[in-house]
């Protein structure tokens, strides 16, 4: 039984579920057991540690189906699922230090570099506030994003960006999270007041994603394959993962209901040819969508298999790929929404939270399409690139 397949298995009880998260603006227990149970959570993480170290195609389409009945608890399962994978680049005794008691410990997360790590003898100063941590009730720790002073890229000095892990008692939550969509993420505020955090639990981003032939820490231990992928392309799919999975909860929702619809004036809804059209288009969309996210994985899968280098033009062609898809997708949700009537502006109509999930998805720095797109085009052309995360 694959992973996708477990999820659908207990669809009903993750749709339930959802209801409840979005009411208390936070995953319940009873989801993060079944993100457990079913392996979607653990699916990236090394087999040596319990994980699945399952090929990325495979989380992908289970995180899917996940966010197809619960979007919530889907966008939950793709960030916090994908901290396995990241958690294993650091060095053996940072992976102890998370797993050796339990290892299915997981993490939540906050890239934007908007605290501050200061470097210190022996590790780093940490303070500030990080926002949009999904899924921090249920963390362990979390990954925080943040520039620790430089390092040197083709002879030039650059901001050394990178990844550092705070436990649990090293920083507190804000109960901020009230949003009108994704509201079951609970994705609140990090806070952290002067911590200081041992060097091994940082993880620079430019050291092993910009210089070829640089292993980070962790590949020692963790040589695989399923190491060698390029995080911020792998991180842009844990994300477009659950917003085609809300998608297609929509088309599916959207279509239930238009089946049965009677127009005001006689007869069905569904009979109008023009509002077939508008199905048909949001199906090959979406489809196509899909497409590209499949295959964006399967094609850094096999370069990792390979070992070969993802060079930055290809990154970036794969990024814009999958983020256009989704804004596509997203337009065609849109489309769909606005002739589904008026009543969907009451709050308690079904297609009412799934849009507001689309659009709260949607909003996410990593899913928008202008900067990656002049990535992808610059490069093409011999023109400057902006500065994006590949």
């Amino acid at each position: 039984m694959t992973i996708a397949e477990r999820v659908r298995a207990v669809a009903a009880d993750l749709a339930e579920q959802e209801r409840v998260a979005v009411r208390d603006r936070s995953l319940t227990t009873d989801t993060w057991s079944l993100l457990l149970e079913t392996g979607v959570l653990r699916a990236l993480q090394p087999a040596r540690w319990g994980g699945g170290e399952a090929p990325l195609a495979d989380f992908l389409d289970a995180v899917f189906e996940v966010a197809r009945v619960a979007p919530s608890a889907g966008w939950v399962a793709g960030v916090v699922g994908s901290h396995p994978w990241q958690s294993a680049l650091f060095p053996e005794e940072t992976q102890k230090e998370l797993w050796d008691a339990d290892a299915s410990r997981m993490l939540s997360s906050s890239y934007a570099p908007t605290g501050k790590i200061v470097p210190v003898d022996g590790g780093y100063r940490v303070s500030g506030r990080w926002s949009f941590s999904s899924g921090c009730d249920h963390g362990h720790g979390v990954i925080l994003g943040g520039i620790a002073g430089e390092v040197e890229v083709d002879g030039a000095a650059v901001p050394d960006y990178g990844s550092l892990i705070l436990l649990r008692d090293e920083y507190r939550i804000d109960d901020n999270w009230h949003t009108s969509g994704l509201k079951g993420t609970g994705s609140k505020d990090i806070v952290v007041e002067d911590a200081v955090v041992p060097a091994r639990r940082f993880l620079s981003h430019v050291r092993y994603e910009y210089l070829p032939g640089v292993l980070a820490p962790g590949q020692e231990s963790n040589p695989g394959p399923r190491y060698k992928l390029p995080w911020a392309t792998l991180f842009n799919l844990v994300l477009v993962a659950p917003t085609l999975g809300m998608a297609q909860g929509f088309l599916d929702e959207w279509t239930a209901i238009t089946r049965d619809r009677r127009a005001n004036w006689g007869g069905k809804v569904g009979a109008d040819p023009l509002v077939q059209k508008h199905l048909a288009d949001a199906y090959w969309t979406l489809d196509a969508a899909i497409a590209k996210m499949r295959t964006a994985a399967v094609t850094i899968t096999e370069a990792g298999e390979a070992g070969r280098y993802v060079e930055k033009e290809e990154r970036a062609r794969l990024r814009w790929d999958v983020n256009r898809g989704c804004e596509l997708a997203g337009d065609a949700v849109a489309d769909l929404y606005r002739i589904s009537s008026g009543r969907v502006a009451y709050l308690d109509h079904p297609l009412h939270g799934r849009f507001q999930d689309i659009v709260a998805a949607l909003g996410h720095a990593f899913l928008t399409t202008d900067n990656v797109a002049r990535a992808y085009a610059a490069r093409v052309l011999g023109a400057t690139p902006p500065e994006v995360q590949l």
